[in-house]
């Protein structure tokens, strides 16, 4: 069981030809670093339609908890040396959502821990990352139907849901990274084995009516604009992974 509380849901814009560079780096320098400061880097992902993005999710016990980590790990030795280099590959690094679990489905409980990381020959699997942006005030009830109605009928349909988060209102208390404060988000994970399950899933989706008559129009009719779909695809390291 995962006892962390506070998720950061980080997409990077790169430079040209940067996110492997970033990818390296990262895998060598900076898991393990942030790991003893008790976070704990969930996922690594590289976007299927974006070769400069780089997505990642690092999670903590609670606010207090992130502050403390956060001010360690960006005034380490390894920041000071590594950090000016993984800054080099971006053009920025400040779309960020903090999140907490909407309660339904514990996040990210299928991840292996990491001293289990050697023993899989690979990471595989496409994660679809799904962003409903929400008018003010509205994300408490938006996620009792999500949970109530939604989620069951994706679960039939037999997509495996790793998380469900809606934004974190805490002050972010480390504001030398930047968050977006202020929004109202529900996020969705689903794990699939492949594009093509990822398809079947989708039309088995569209075949059903409770699905497309009554559950999407009511879920995307409170959205503010489109669902944001991410497909990402796993890093070697990532540990949320098929």
């Amino acid at each position: 069981m995962n006892p962390h509380t506070v998720f950061e849901l980080r997409r990077y814009r790169l430079l040209e030809n940067g996110r492997e560079a970033l990818i390296s780096l990262f895998d060598r320098e900076f898991v393990e670093t942030q790991e003893a400061l008790g976070m704990r880097i969930e996922g690594e992902f590289r976007d299927l339609d974006d070769p400069d993005a780089f997505v990642w999710v690092r999670s903590f016990r609670d606010m207090e908890a992130r502050t403390k980590a956060l001010e360690s790990f960006y005034s380490s030795p390894v920041w000071k040396e590594y950090g000016p280099t993984a800054n080099e590959t971006m053009r920025n690094s400040d779309n960020v959502l903090l999140l907490k679990s909407a309660g339904s489905v514990q996040p990210f409980a299928r991840n292996l821990q990491r001293s289990q990381e050697v023993e899989r020959p690979q990471a595989t699997g496409l994660v679809v990352v799904n962003t409903c942006s929400l008018a003010p005030g509205t994300e408490e009830d938006f996620a009792r139907y999500f949970n109530d109605k939604a989620l069951p009928v994706m679960q039939e349909t037999e997509a495996r849901i790793d998380a469900v988060l809606v934004a974190e209102r805490s002050v972010n208390g480390f504001p030398r990274l930047p968050v977006r404060e202020g929004e109202t988000v529900l996020v969705w994970f689903e794990c699939h084995k492949n594009e093509e399950s990822a398809a079947r899933y989708q039309e088995r989706l569209r075949r059903n009516v409770i699905w497309t008559d009554e559950v999407y129009p009511r879920i995307d009719g409170q959205c503010w604009r489109r669902i944001e779909v991410a497909r990402l695809t796993p890093t070697s390291r990532s540990l949320c992974a098929w």
